[in-house]
């Protein structure tokens, strides 16, 4: 029997509570996982209420398949995609940014340096180069400036270095295990509690799935999508994230000056922040994945951009 990879939504009622604002309207759950919030928002719909849901994965795909209600539809989709949705079709729009946890605890999919497996780390195992592929030729410049940039790593040169070393003497890496092994033996010092190779495996992750591309791409799309008053409800998980959505948020929260035409009205801004959100000590506890958690959430304004 194939075993089941659990998965603990993280802000779960926080999420939706701070999302679903009108029960009888259309929200997006643009990173459907395993459906957590998901079946929590349609638990509070009302009967004309509507719920779409992306995500790119096929294991999530079939997941959501499984969900038997008239008002849910899924899309084997990116959620930079959410711009295919009519504009201002939306009351709210929820991202759970990241890896989710059957993602990193199946061995096969090649996420985590725990367990030995393919070094794959595509989350849409339909398409693109995965991380073996692409490490087996770029050059060692390019590796430096992906683990240093995504994986904010600082060994990042030499651990470029030993892996361009490694694929000119045995070949190209082919498992998590090696790629881990590589990164401890590269790397002498790290903060207490972290393996040598969480960096490197975040930072690759990020690159094969053009993860901060997507996040920008769709939180643009978000505001075509979104109503006036409709909310917009963002989970990140590492700073590189969260960074864009704060920046995101702040800029279209407030009127935006054209300097090239200085006399001409500001364009009103199109968001307004309502705060951030992070998991209770309760939570946290109960589920260590959360404590990088930060929820922020924002507005679409009533005026029209």
């Amino acid at each position: 029997m194939e075993p089941t990879w659990q998965h603990t939504t993280v802000l779960l009622n926080e999420a939706v509570t701070a999302l679903l604002t009108k029960p009888d309207a259309t929200y997006v759950d643009a990173t459907f996982g395993r459906g957590g919030h998901s079946r929590l928002i349609l638990s509070r719909l009302a009967p004309a209420g509507r719920l779409i849901a992306f995500d790119k994965d096929l294991e999530a795909v079939a997941a959501a398949a499984q969900i038997a209600d008239a008002r849910f539809s899924i899309r084997h989709a990116a959620f930079r995609d959410l711009g295919e949705l009519p504009p201002a079709s939306a009351a709210g729009v929820l991202m759970d940014i990241g890896v989710s946890s059957p993602q990193i605890d199946n061995p096969a999919r090649g996420f985590s340096f725990r367990n030995d497996g393919p070094l794959d780390m595509r989350m849409d195992t339909t398409r693109g180069q995965s991380a073996a592929q692409w490490l087996a030729t770029a050059p060692v410049e390019q590796m430096r400036e992906v683990i240093r940039d995504y994986g904010e790593e600082r060994f990042a040169l030499q651990i470029a270095k030993a892996i361009d070393a490694r694929r000119q003497e045995r070949g190209p890496l082919a498992s998590t295990r090696e790629l881990a092994e590589l990164v401890a033996r590269t790397v002498k010092t790290r903060e207490p509690g972290q393996d040598p190779a969480t960096r490197t495996f975040q930072a690759l992750r990020i690159f094969v799935n053009a993860e901060l591309e997507e996040l920008q791409e769709a939180l643009e799309a978000s505001l075509d999508v979104l109503a006036p008053t409709g909310r917009l409800v963002v989970i990140s998980f590492h700073s590189l994230e969260d960074r864009i959505v704060k920046q995101f948020i702040a800029k279209h929260s407030r009127d935006e000056v054209d300097r090239r035409a200085p006399f001409a009205p500001p364009k009103p801004m199109r968001l307004k922040s309502l705060g951030r959100v992070k998991p209770s000590d309760d939570e946290v506890r109960a589920n260590p994945r959360a404590r990088s958690a930060v929820m922020r959430v924002a507005e679409r304004t009533e005026v029209a951009a």
